[in-house]
């Protein structure tokens, strides 16, 4: 019998019928075939009502468990007996009846021995329980003739602590007492029926265990009770030590701590410094990273869970997605499917149903039921990023990709590359698969630098571009980021349009004749390369004889740059020159930047650089071999740049510092202040009379280039400039005026970060302020920007001062501020 939903286990059964919720990793239902198979009984008829296709698609025929199943489906709900008889052409014989969705090992031998020595009409297993408030109680004569039956009784009715364990043995005359296509019970219809009418009604006590395993508690302390071997089921894996079982292909780092019993599925992935304490289970596919505590859990197949996460006494649903930091208390049960972002607490006996969100931060003390705590929005910062094969998988990919072909034209062409990592590749193909499907064309310049595909989402042919890569913070999460026309990120109002299309599943799927096509671009490099040429003077940087370090940081950017450089007549010292995933599974630019460093002071280099592996960001360190910091680094880009700029605009982003903005309106031109974001500001770039924009981290525009980001085109440019001025970047830096700036961040909890804002607007009436982007406030020497964070619960304030001391003073007070306001 497969048919219950099993309400009171939501919401682990809120997408899946109860018999086929895992006990240790093996389906509830599959535990009771075995048990069937074992006793020689291997013609089963399950019936299946609440969600069938999920055991028909599971169990199929039953071969591959060495039985023959059939089903019998009810499309209304006829009650324990009522389903039976909607069988009974498969039951022309002796046949019994167990439960599908409980755990036992109880001897069926002594029931159907006990039914035959009585020529009984039915015979019922009885088990023996401590509590039998839940269930109904039978009381049996001497010779194991049942005298009475109480269902669900009250303390003042327990007589007996014998109960009807669901396991009967019936003869087919048995239907004659069941009415066709009507709800009918055994324990509370039939069986009293069949007493009132003398009929041969027996019990027969039954030895070993039986669980109704029916509430979340019970489903914990079930798996207890397997992992103390006080029930004889069959456990997957190897046991590798004492009560301890690893399923096949799982990796497990050797300073992960085991205490047993325990039980880690096929194919988990267990990190270091991970503690996985007593009656663990954990399902197929469960990613465990760094200095993890488990006790008394269970985590159902393909979960992922982050570093520093505390677990205990909790279950975990299918392909969740529990970040780092995270605590979850005693009791607490997660269903399929649910986000739970950094730092989270979910307090005790906690229920969060499936596909549910919570937030970076949250402290949830009540379940989440049927309304999501706020889904999270498809982009973030960056684009579209999430774990490679967790939450971003190659189905995900596909429909991302669909919903962006349904916002562009049909017959639109799309560039898109990636970089060298299995992760984006498979990911990449996907892609394809989905824009095609959305009848839009391809061009494919496979592993390629991201200035490199936004150069070629300029083409004549080109509508937009692609890219996927692994993120530069996570080396198991991939981004993906769209490009426009022009080769910049996609502004808010299109990412918002592939949202509502991605939410909606509205894609658009043209017939297959206009299906898309793929193309490779012909000379991808070649062009970018001589674009880049034509951006600075090549006699002036050949004729300064320039010698280079250069880290390329194993990124696609060394595709194209050596043929350049060898046109400059430079002397290059590469370093890590080819794309390679080593240098994006965790880039360390400090690190890298030291080691440039070593290499200028000791070869006698005029310059080095690191050029990140997207080939966006830029590390520059001078003749001397000093590493310029951001600051440092844009102050002397303004500096030289302002000698001939080729326009009369600067972008600079509202943050930056007021000795920046000085260096800009002293020599003549105009500072134009943007957002914080890298959309708003390559946008600011690309309008008509800019001549240079920057970030703030190594990022640098040169608009009659590329109105983005390129590392390689900043590195040129600094050669440049260089030449044009005859001087050193050691001299330039020491000019260079000092920025005294800090930052700082603020827990702000989502709810309140309006509030928030609105208090500190209110708070600043009568002062010069900015709302470029959040609130700029201005002081005698400086100012303070207050910004909340797009992707975090977080509000950041970044503090100058025309000293260190006054910075830190401005930073301190408003965060004081900004914590009374939280609180």
């Amino acid at each position: 019998m497969a048919g219950g939903e099993g309400t009171r286990l939501r919401p682990l059964t809120s997408n899946i019928p109860k018999p086929m919720l895992p006990l240790v990793n093996v389906p509830m239902m599959e535990h009771i075939v075995d048990l069937l198979k074992g006793h020689g009984i291997t013609e089963i008829v399950v019936t299946v009502a609440f969600m069938p296709y999920a055991i028909r698609n599971y169990f199929g025929d039953g071969s591959e468990f060495g039985v023959s199943i059939s089903y019998a489906s009810e499309d209304t709900p006829l009650g324990t007996a009522g389903s039976v008889r909607n069988a009974m052409d498969e039951l022309d014989d002796t046949f019994l009846v167990i439960s599908g969705d409980v755990l036992t090992d109880v001897n069926l031998d002594a029931v159907i021995s006990a039914h035959r020595e009585h020529g009984a009409l039915a015979t019922i297993g009885l088990v023996r329980v401590e509590n039998p408030l839940e269930y109904g109680i039978v009381i049996a004569n001497e010779d194991g003739s049942i005298e009475r039956f109480l269902e669900k009784p009250t303390w003042g009715q327990v007589f007996s602590d014998t109960i009807n364990s669901g396991i009967y043995v019936l003869e087919p005359e048995v239907f004659e007492w069941i009415a066709p296509d009507e709800p009918v019970d055994f324990s509370s219809d039939v069986f009293p029926k069949l007493l009132e009418d003398g009929k041969g009604v027996f019990g027969a006590i039954l030895e070993g265990y039986w669980e109704d395993v029916g509430t979340l508690d019970a489903y914990l302390r079930a798996h207890k009770d397997i992992l103390d071997d006080r029930v004889d089921v069959n456990i997957g894996g190897f046991e590798v030590s004492d009560g301890v079982f690893v399923g096949e292909g799982a990796e497990i780092h050797p300073d992960a701590v085991l205490s047993g019993p325990a039980v880690i599925g096929d194919n988990c992935f267990i990190d270091a410094d991970v503690s996985l304490g007593e009656y663990t289970v954990l399902g197929t596919g469960v990613r465990v990273r760094r200095d993890c505590h488990f006790e008394r859990v269970v985590v159902h197949d393909n979960s992922y869970i982050g570093e520093g996460t505390r677990l205990r006494g909790t279950v975990i649903g299918r392909a969740s997605d529990i970040r780092g930091g995270v605590r979850c208390e005693e009791g607490a049960v997660l269903g399929d499917e649910v986000f739970i972002g950094e730092n989270a607490l979910i307090t005790t006996d906690v229920k969060i149903y499936p596909f549910k969100t919570v937030e970076a931060g949250a402290v949830v003390n009540t379940s989440i039921i049927w309304e999501s705590r706020g889904a999270r929005s498809l982009f973030g910062k960056g684009g579209v990023t999430g774990l490679a094969n967790v939450d971003m998988t190659p189905e995900l990919a596909a429909k991302v990709a669909l919903a962006f072909a349904t916002s562009l034209k049909n017959g639109a062409t799309v560039v898109i590359s990636r970089d060298s990592s299995r992760a984006a590749r498979m990911l990449k193909r996907a892609m394809i698969a989905g824009l095609n499907a959305g009848g839009v064309n391809v061009m494919d310049l496979e592993t390629a630098s991201v200035p490199l595909t936004r150069f070629h989402c300029r083409s004549a042919v080109a509508t937009a571009g692609i890219t996927l890569r692994l993120s530069s913070n996570d080396p198991d999460s991939v981004t993906i980021r769209f490009f426009d026309g022009d080769g910049s990120d996609i502004i808010e109002e299109q990412q918002r349009k592939i949202e509502r299309l991605f939410g909606r599943e509205d894609f658009r799927r043209v017939r297959p004749a206009d299906i898309g096509d793929i193309d490779l671009v012909p000379r991808a490099l070649e062009q970018y390369a001589i674009a880049l040429e034509q951006t600075v003077d090549v006699r002036s940087i050949a004729s300064r004889r320039f010698k280079v370090v250069i880290d390329y940081s194993y990124g696609s950017t060394s595709f194209a740059m050596p043929n350049v450089l060898a046109k400059l007549g430079a002397e290059v010292l590469a370093v890590n020159p080819y794309a390679s995933t080593k240098g994006l599974l965790g880039f360390d630019r400090e690190e890298h930047a030291r080691n440039v460093s070593a290499l200028v002071k000791a070869s006698g280099a005029d310059l080095g650089a690191v050029l990140d592996p997207p080939g966006e960001q830029l590390v520059l360190v001078d003749d001397e071999g000093a590493v310029l910091g951001f600051d440092e680094m844009l102050l002397v880009f303004l500096d030289l740049v302002c000698d001939r700029l080729y326009g009369d605009k600067v972008v600079l982003p509202v943050n930056a510092s007021a000795a920046a903005a000085r260096i800009v309106s002293d020599r003549g031109y105009e500072v134009v202040w943007s957002k914080t974001s890298s959309a708003a500001l390559m946008a600011a770039a690309d309008e008509p009379g800019v001549g240079f924009a920057a970030n703030l981290e190594g990022g640098v525009i040169l608009p009659g280039f590329l109105p983005s980001f390129d590392a390689a085109a900043g590195l040129l440019k600094m050669m440049d400039l260089l030449s044009a001025r005859g001087a050193k970047l050691s001299e330039v830096r020491a000019s260079a005026p000092a920025v005294h700036r800090l930052r700082e961040s603020v827990v702000t909890p989502w709810e309140q970060k309006g509030s928030v804002m609105r208090t500190m607007v209110e708070q600043t009436q009568g002062r010069d302020v900015e709302l470029i982007d959040g609130i700029k406030i201005f002081h005698d020497g400086g100012w303070v920007l207050v910004l909340p964070d797009p992707e975090e619960p977080l509000t950041h304030i970044w503090a100058e001062g025309d000293s260190p001391e006054s910075a830190r003073t401005l930073a301190q007070e408003y965060v004081r501020r900004l914590r009374q306001m939280v609180r």
